[in-house]
């Protein structure tokens, strides 16, 4: 039998047939949507991601501007539809199509505005670009005022991290040393807790340098899988 082809119109209708309040509700409330909150105003249909990843299988071959489209909506299921398209794409991509995906989702990175957007995307795409291409772009999103622009930054990084290549981890922690967010502070020592899983002496060669002034939840994502002596003795700033 053919394979069957979907609209951005039947994508649509599937997303609105799947939509669950109740999970909706809740998903707003753990996303921090409320006012003042890093979510603030993000709207969510209720749809948990292995169902998003089913639905992504159905939309993969949607045009680039039908998932521009997708990337647009102020529904954030749609928005992680897209971005998921967009990582299964590029994954398998010839060098021109990589970048013309890379080039979009930086033009449209206002829109990709949650951890878990940033999470599932950053890596694959700019991380997987950026790997065999010049790397400044992460010192200017870094330096951002938009907190997803820094978390990109970071996040990039494990796919870096993931090939044995640290250096630029590790600069882009040390810039965010003084940032005022939880969640870059996550971010950031998570990533040197990556580094840590396959090279602890680059990872405290770090630590050791800044671990006294590092942020508190920096520093415990860091440290997280330590041995309980030698992480006792970072949080007691007996290194």
């Amino acid at each position: 039998m053919p394979t069957q082809f979907y609209t951005l119109a039947d994508i649509q209708t599937i997303l609105e047939e799947e939509a669950n309040p109740k999970t909706a509700g809740f998903l707003q409330s753990y996303f921090k949507t409320g006012p003042g909150q890093y979510g603030e105003g993000d709207l969510f249909r209720g749809i948990k991601v292995p169902v998003i990843r089913k639905i992504a299988q159905k939309a993969k071959d949607l045009a680039m501007d039908d998932l521009i489209s997708l990337l647009n909506s102020s529904w954030h299921e749609d928005r992680l539809l897209a971005l998921l398209v967009w990582v299964d794409r590029f994954d398998k991509a010839n060098e021109d199509a990589r970048t013309e995906i890379y080039r979009s989702y930086i033009d449209h990175s206002e829109r990709i505005n949650n951890w878990d957007l940033v999470d599932l995307s950053a890596p694959n795409i700019v991380g997987g670009f950026l790997y065999e291409n010049n790397r400044d772009i992460l010192y200017k999103l870094v330096r951002s005022s938009n907190l997803w622009h820094r978390r990109i930054a970071m996040m990039a990084t494990l796919y870096f991290i993931r090939n044995e290549d640290f250096s630029d981890t590790l600069s882009l922690a040390e810039i965010l040393l003084n940032d005022d967010e939880d969640l870059i502070h996550k971010a950031a020592g998570w990533m040197l807790r990556e580094i840590g899983k396959r090279n602890i002496i680059v990872e405290e060669s770090l630590l050791k340098k800044h671990y006294k002034k590092m942020p508190r939840t920096m520093l415990r994502y860091a440290i997280e899988r330590f041995p309980e002596k030698r992480r006792q003795a970072y949080l007691k700033g007996e290194i």
